[in-house]
């Protein structure tokens, strides 16, 4: 890609650079994230969002909240400090699962490190938290190009591929997961055309899938949400390709809201429904979509657009961030493994084991 998401600038005592989501693609600007307040409101504004990469952020947000450890400190204190700081930084969002698996990884790699090296400096359990946060950073980078190898076989000749939200490099620390397949097939010299839901109400279909599309030369149509059953009505839709913020057991997946409306336009028109995920979203211990927390998010987020008020003032606002598609009208799930076709309870155990 010809540019990155989010990295990590310097040694134990550097910082989480990342570019600005919110002001794109008006402006192309980068955050300096120093301290661990100022990554939690990274991700709880935005400014870094999509599964992947709030997971990667995450992970080095854990590395910056360890600067602020009081000096002299010792392991146990040390432990005690990334317990409190990956609790906060968990509550900043509530429904990807991989904020909360990055951080379990970093609190794992904790107990184990401190269990075997209790004679060694912070300095050195500082590093070995940096290097685990580097790994998730890369382990994410071979994901999204492994999902794109698998996925790109779905992407025909000719056809048009319809996405919702945005799930490619902005959302990843790679080239995303629903978009990588399009990047896949794009190299391969495939021609298609891409149709990219608006995504009401913050956009990030037309703001940040379009602008990451165009960067790349992929042709991109952007539409409002409320086309896609013109689209699909009129032929030009071949497949569609999601991501996701969280699968259950059974297949059932979180995504941006609107994407539930999207699978069942797309079943009612005999239209191939695709689910691009790596296996860390899926989170085992829900058995259905019915369990997965959705966050409610700023009423403001729909009564204002571009600072104007358009809506009646005090008016009630609904605002979901996500809904849920059910396993049935999903065709596959994609994964950095492979392919789990009509995923069910059986189909993703298996997969996943």
């Amino acid at each position: 890609m010809a540019f990155e998401t989010l990295e990590w600038i310097g040694g134990i005592d550097g910082c989480l650079e990342l570019i600005d989501q919110r002001i794109l693609p008006g402006r192309f600007e980068k955050l300096q994230c120093k301290t661990v307040e100022q990554v939690f409101d990274a991700i709880k504004t935005l400014a870094v969002r999509g599964a992947p990469a709030i997971g990667v952020a995450a992970g080095y947000g854990v590395c910056v909240a360890m600067q602020a450890l009081p000096p002299r400190s010792n392991l146990t204190a040390a432990a005690e400090h990334l317990e409190k700081n990956a609790a906060y930084l968990a509550t900043s969002r509530p429904t990807a699962v991989n904020l909360f698996w990055a951080l379990d990884r970093m609190k794992d790699l904790a107990t184990r490190f401190i269990s075997e090296n209790s004679d060694v400096g912070v300095d050195a359990f500082l590093q070995a938290l940096l290097d685990e946060a580097h790994a998730i950073c890369r382990e994410d980078k071979q994901m999204c190009k492994a999902i794109g190898v698998n996925g790109e076989k779905f992407i025909k000749e000719n056809s048009g591929i319809l996405t919702h939200c945005n799930a490619g490099a902005l959302a990843t620390a790679g080239q995303g997961t629903a978009l990588s397949p399009m990047y896949e097939a794009h190299r391969l010299g495939r021609k298609f055309k891409v149709y990219a839901d608006e995504t009401r109400p913050l956009l990030q279909g037309s703001r940040l899938t379009a602008w990451e599309l165009t960067q790349a030369g992929i042709d991109v149509t952007v539409v409002c949400d409320n086309v896609a059953a013109t689209l699909m009505k009129q032929g030009k839709v071949s497949a569609v390709i999601t991501g996701a913020d969280r699968i259950a057991a059974n297949g059932d997946a979180a995504n941006k809201i609107g994407t539930c409306g999207v699978s069942i336009l797309a079943a009612e028109f005999g239209i191939p429904f695709y689910v691009a995920a790596p296996s860390s979203t899926f989170d085992l211990n829900i058995k259905t979509g019915d369990e997965i927390p959705i966050e409610e998010r700023d009423p403001a987020e729909v009564t204002f657009f571009g600072g104007n008020n358009v809506a009646p003032e005090g008016v009630k606002v609904y605002n979901p961030a996500f809904d849920v598609t059910e396993a049935k009208n999903i065709t596959a799930i994609i994964t950095e493994r492979g392919v789990i076709n009509n995923p069910c309870y059986q189909s993703v155990f298996e997969h996943l084991k």
